[in-house]
């Protein structure tokens, strides 16, 4: 059976082929007979209010999108993680004090980029702002339309600076970059004085940290104590220019001092921004816009990020009607991606990766971090050489679907004994909510979501999985107008 399968996902195009396989592998008395039918699923394009975003994959900048005349924009906040191991030297070595007190030689924030959206914009000059939180942000999951604004500290001592920057950083020299271990980065530099929110004035930030370290080690205990008592964190914005988009691969706090230790050297402690702490990431797109495109009905839309996804209603109950004795072998399905008519420099690409999903099972999917099933989630990467996402076999999910709604009906009609089949399926289909909204209204539908991911060094397995932040956009043949047709094939063994 399992060979059968295998063979029947293929979906020949010929159809001898295809109704041969179960005599030839089968023995004649118990001959499997398969069959093929084609149904028509349909499309719309919805819009993502917001997606969970993951401290591996965000991305900064701000750009125009080509098709919308419109602009994204991605900021970030993060915190900074303190090792176990944490043991700064002690105040006996440090070169520099003043009043007996260690003084830090300067401090900056560097923050390493790459990928950047557009090579074209790579010298475009940009403005971001920097700001410190009063409050860390609590440890949680954060969406892509979180305001952070609440924690911000506002009161006239805070950090607060701009700075003008470009995607090559034109302050390392052009040696420096051409380094091979050289990683692109942004230095913001925190060497002014300092007034902290214990209103002791210091030489400057790093400073500060020095000296919070030196009186009051308990508060470098984690990253939690680091976080609640010295630095919250800080808030990066973009706030002038147009170009830059890229990924943020590391972000680190330094602090700068001079040793004695049988030589005068000078050492950093650095504080990274990893996964292990809180990291959100809030993404400003036209809502006016994507509405526009989602009401287009000759198409649908894909479009990160936090854009637009694909909704697919699978026609499961005239799949099943009238095959209830078969086995459901293999169901294909293809979504073919349309060229845009007018190529630009400045388009944004098609997404590299699709996660399909039940629809009311998205939000559960990346919050508990699962990964693709082959049951009620699949995954697949673009086929640049066809223009396609292809699934190859869905037939899980139908049968998943299907029993499931089998399964519901089988229990309202064991609550109301007196009840026909109809009754019951009707009863179903007009359950509500306290909100008065319909329970099982998407019991057959999938969204289509661009997806981030990584791989197994060892296989091909998908390892992790997220919601693609880059800048992609792309339209597929589908929409209200346009019925997607695929094939199913059925297996029915002889009696």
């Amino acid at each position: 059976m399992a060979g059968v399968v295998i063979a029947a996902m293929a979906i020949s195009s010929c159809d001898e082929d295809v109704m041969s396989i179960g005599g030839s592998l089968t023995n004649e008395s118990d001959t499997l007979n398969l069959s093929r039918s084609v149904y028509q699923a349909t499309s719309q394009t919805v819009i993502a209010k917001s997606v969970l975003t993951d401290p591996q994959d965000f991305f900064f900048g701000r750009v125009s999108d080509p098709q919308t005349n419109t602009i994204v924009t991605s900021d970030f906040t993060s915190q900074f993680y303190v090792l176990p191991s944490l043991d700064i030297s002690s105040a006996d070595y440090f070169v520099y004090k003043e009043d007996g007190k260690v003084i830090a030689d300067s401090c900056d924030i560097i923050i390493y980029t790459k990928a950047p959206a557009n090579a074209l914009d790579n010298l475009t000059a940009m403005q971001m702002r920097i700001r410190e939180l009063q409050t860390p942000i609590p440890s949680g999951r954060y969406y892509s339309d979180f305001n952070p604004e609440d924690y911000v500290r506002k009161d006239a001592n805070a950090i607060d600076f701009t700075h003008v920057f470009t995607y090559t950083n034109l302050r390392d020299t052009e040696s420096e970059r051409s380094n091979t271990d050289y990683l692109n980065n942004i230095r913001l530099v925190l060497n002014k004085p300092y007034k902290g929110r214990d209103s002791v004035t210091y030489k400057n930030y790093g400073t500060y940290i020095l000296r919070q370290y030196m009186e009051h080690k308990e508060r470098f205990r984690n990253s939690n104590t680091f976080a609640r008592d010295v630095c919250p964190g800080f808030l990066f914005e973009i706030t002038d220019g147009l170009g830059f988009y890229a990924a943020m691969s590391n972000i680190g706090l330094r602090v700068w001092y001079t040793l004695n230790r049988d030589k005068v050297y000078q050492t950093s402690q650095v504080f990274a921004g990893t996964e292990e702490v809180v990291q959100t990431v809030r993404v400003i797109n036209d809502k006016t816009a994507l509405t526009k495109l989602a009401a287009e009905t000759d198409h649908t839309y894909l479009k990160t990020p936090a854009g637009l996804f694909t909704e697919v209603t699978l026609p499961v109950e005239n799949i099943w009607n009238g095959h209830e004795n078969d086995s459901l072998l293999a169901a294909k399905i293809i979504f073919q991606r349309l060229n845009n008519s007018n190529v630009s420099e400045r388009d944004f690409e098609a997404p590299s990766a699709l996660l399909m999903v039940m629809k009311d099972s998205l939000n559960t999917f990346f919050e508990q971090r699962m990964l693709p099933n082959s049951q009620t989630s699949f995954f697949t990467t673009f086929t640049s050489s066809s223009n396609i996402y292809s699934f190859a076999n869905i037939s899980t999910l139908i049968t998943h679907m299907w029993a499931r709604r089998k399964a519901a009906i089988k229990q309202i009609q064991t609550a109301h004994p007196g009840w026909t089949l109809e009754q019951a399926t009707n009863e179903w289909a007009n359950q509500k909510d306290a909100n008065g909204n319909l329970v099982n209204q998407n019991w057959n539908k999938v969204i289509l979501v661009p997806a981030s991911y990584e791989v197994s060094s060892t296989s091909s397995a998908v390892t992790r999985i997220g919601h693609d932040m880059s800048l992609t956009s792309t339209r597929l043949i589908g929409g209200k107008n346009n019925p997607i047709s695929f094939e199913v094939v059925y297996g029915r063994f002889n009696q």
